[in-house]
């Protein structure tokens, strides 16, 4: 099932973060690159002080304990998000500031 799933990734070229059950550690933002039998290589890259390094890491499927995938994200700053004036009203998202403030 990891296979198949790690394949789908693979064929989707998304980022992903790997936990390594046998490292005790989390790769960031990574792309699987490629599946060759029970091993798998990575691409990532770390950012230490002020130096960014490109990685590419071969790692056993078995060692692999968890795949994540950020699916979306929100700015948390005070920004108005972007509708369309076509959208029904039951679907519109609403100011949490101007509906606790009805003055």
């Amino acid at each position: 099932m990891l296979h198949r799933k790690i394949y789908q990734l693979c064929c989707d070229g998304r980022e992903v973060c790997v936990f390594l059950r046998d490292q005790q550690r989390w790769i960031e933002r990574a792309r699987i690159i490629d599946i060759e039998g029970d091993l798998v290589t990575l691409r990532y890259e770390t950012d230490e002080e002020d130096e960014v390094s490109s990685w590419e890491e071969m790692v056993r499927l078995e060692s692999i304990g968890s795949v994540t995938q950020k699916l979306a994200s929100v700015s948390r700053g005070n920004v108005e998000p972007l509708m369309t004036e076509d959208c029904p009203e039951s679907e519109r998202i609403r100011n949490r500031f101007t509906d606790l403030n009805p003055d």
